[in-house]
């Protein structure tokens, strides 16, 4: 059966146009920290509800864009093992399924091969990093390491950044670090700039995703600056939570966040990309994001080089779905383990 295809593109850093309302937009880059600008921000909170509570309702993918939209998702898809009873094998295991997200049979029933579709990167400790590159060996597939004292980010700041760096030689080709979520309380913006410069010094030439934390920062205010902060002090990617606080990525938060990327691109020129974790378990709940983003960025932003999902449970969703899809069954959850 074969499905709407949007062009794929499993390799996470291959050159991609990117363009915001017609303008074309260059990476990130550092820039001096602006705190006029950030003084300035503000958040209409009861607007951004009003706009959050519209996302799924509006409009919706049906059939075969639907099962297009899926597999798009599953190219944007952080795969994730962050417990405390991670294993080897566990990691091993997740890389197989990252290099295979779908069952072979699933792939040909869509008539998909030639996409050779993997998810956009598999995510772990870092004492998992070399285990997790060695089992991707061969593939385009990068491995996101979890660093800065994660998930709370209070170990002291050398400590920090030569985590960050140790990940980055075991082969860690992206880092997501936590941001000090006091200095957001606190309005002191100059030392989250300085704080996240120096974790992006020790990346070098990985990718950086500054984790914000957003359900400790009280407020959508406090969130929109610290996005915007983040990003001047270089943050390839914004993201919204560790997966471990109470409350993880939400619409509004997302909201918040996708439009202080769209306004620093309209400033600056440059783009950032946008990374919900924490809470995303359905199909749906792909669907509505990848909606958001198409919606308030464009479609540049609904490729794994500017959009991921920090999930794992929801890949289980997504094949049942696509299998419904190609066989008019749901399957049952248990044919679908994640590792």
């Amino acid at each position: 059966m074969a499905v709407k295809q949007q062009e794929q593109h499993p390799i996470v850093h291959s050159p991609v146009a990117v363009e915001l309302n017609g303008r074309p937009l260059e990476p990130n880059r550092r820039i001096p920290l602006n705190l006029e600008w950030v003084e300035e921000i503000r958040v209409n909170t009861s607007a951004v509800e009003r706009r959050a509570s519209t996302i799924d309702t509006r409009r919706s993918v049906k059939k075969e864009w639907q099962a297009a939209w899926l597999l798009r998702a599953i190219a944007c898809m952080d795969l994730t093992t962050l417990s405390g009873d991670d294993s080897a094998e566990r990691v091993k295991r997740l890389c197989a399924k990252a290099r295979n997200p779908l069952q072979r049979q699933l792939v040909e029933k869509l008539g998909i091969e030639e996409l050779n579709l993997t998810t956009g990167a598999v995510c772990v400790y870092h004492a998992f990093v070399e285990t997790a590159v060695k089992a991707l060996e061969g593939t385009s597939i990068p491995v996101a390491a979890v660093s800065t004292g994660f998930p709370a980010g209070l170990s002291p700041l050398a400590e920090r950044v030569q985590e960050i760096r140790r990940s980055v030689e075991a082969g860690a080709q992206e880092i997501d670090i936590v941001i000090t979520r006091a200095h957001v309380f606190n309005g002191e913006w100059q030392a989250l700039y300085d704080e996240v410069a120096a974790f992006k010094d020790a990346c070098g030439p990985a990718h950086m995703k500054a984790i914000l934390g957003t359900g400790d920062l009280l407020t959508l205010r406090n969130v929109a600056r610290a996005s915007v902060v983040a990003m001047m002090a270089g943050a390839d990617f914004i993201k919204t939570s560790t997966g471990k606080e109470a409350v993880n990525a939400t619409v509004p938060v997302s909201l918040v966040m996708v439009r202080a990327i769209r306004e620093y691109a309209e400033r600056t020129g440059m783009h950032v990309g946008f990374k919900p974790a924490g809470g995303l378990k359905s199909a749906k709940d792909a669907l509505k994001w990848m909606s958001l983003m198409k919606e308030e960025l464009g479609r540049p932003w609904l490729e794994p080089s500017l959009f991921r999902f920090g999930a794992s449970s929801m890949l289980a969703d997504i094949e049942r779905q696509l299998e419904h899809f190609a066989t008019g069954r749901y399957s049952a959850a248990y044919r679908h383990p994640i590792a």
